[in-house]
């Protein structure tokens, strides 16, 4: 990146560091910091949808719903979580392709399985072979959004479905005797006490979602703690111009103050939203 930088063997310590920290790899590395931020700020609402629908189905008076919806809850939250993250990303490709596969290529006759291997038409890849890299970056990005939101909407569900049975039944017994319909008092009396008692909960989902971002790498995504790993590591071919010993425990060191900052930015924003959602409710929030 500096001009001073043509012959790193002739540089000074603080010379040696402002090459060696905007390499392109570290240039990289420090995208990975928003891959992360962008990773976060997609999955919590997606996940977030997944558990309002989860936790509306589980409740269901209907008793397909009401069983699909507390089997997602108990199913998710009963396999650990890097199982499933393993395995829906696959389930989830193969998923895609095999569409792809049955709309694109209807005169296929070969079988799809073939012993261990999984075979579609070329057509049907995702993404296609000659697709450009970015491509391929953000289809596995997609699939991490998908999986995550999947994973963690099982575990909104839960908080959400405690927090709709937490609200008081004279609550909706009061906006039906003002002549609200079923679904009316759902929406603008159930739903918009709820968060008060699910704020608890989401916000322990957050930090949890937020120390699982390191998971990426089962994902196939190339996060901060694969990058931390690698250039903190002793270099031998691919870092021959700035050769250094075993650095991680630096780079690791970074990310720890990179996640406690974060954390404790969001205990900030997330006291906040308590204390504005605790407003005109009669709950111990309010009286403290």
């Amino acid at each position: 990146m500096f001009s001073f930088c043509t012959d790193p063997a002739t540089l000074e310590t603080a010379r040696w560091f402002a090459c060696y920290l905007t390499t392109g790899k570290h240039l990289t590395a420090y995208w990975s910091f928003v891959t992360v931020l962008v990773l976060l700020a997609v999955t919590a609402p997606t996940a977030l949808l997944f558990g309002f629908g989860g936790a509306v189905a589980a409740r269901s008076g209907v008793a397909p719903v009401r069983w699909f919806g507390k089997g997602y809850i108990a199913i998710v939250r009963g396999v650990p979580d890097i199982a499933f993250f393993l395995f829906f990303v696959i389930a989830l490709d193969q998923g895609f392709e095999w569409l792809r596969h049955q709309a694109l290529c209807p005169e296929w006759t070969e079988p799809i399985r073939q012993g261990n291997d999984f075979v579609v038409c070329t057509e049907a890849k995702l993404p296609l072979g000659n697709a450009p890299q970015w491509v391929h970056e953000l289809y596995g990005f997609a699939l991490a959004v998908l999986t995550f939101a999947i994973v963690f909407g099982a575990f909104a569900a839960n908080v959400l479905f405690g927090a709709l049975r937490a609200v008081p039944k004279g609550q909706i017994e009061a906006a039906q005797s003002y002549g609200m319909s079923e679904r009316q008092a759902f929406w603008r009396v159930l739903v918009p006490q709820m968060w008060v008692y699910a704020l608890p909960g989401l916000s322990n989902l957050w930090m949890v979602l937020i120390k699982a971002t390191p998971l990426l790498f089962l994902l196939g995504v190339e996060d901060i703690v694969y990058w931390a790993r690698e250039l903190g590591g002793i270099k031998t071919s691919r870092f021959t111009d700035y050769p250094h010993g075993d650095w991680r425990l630096w780079y690791f060191l970074a990310l720890l103050v990179f996640y406690l900052g974060f954390t404790k930015l969001s205990e900030v924003v997330l006291g906040r939203l308590t204390v504005r959602l605790n407003r005109g409710q009669a709950t111990l929030g309010d009286a403290a």
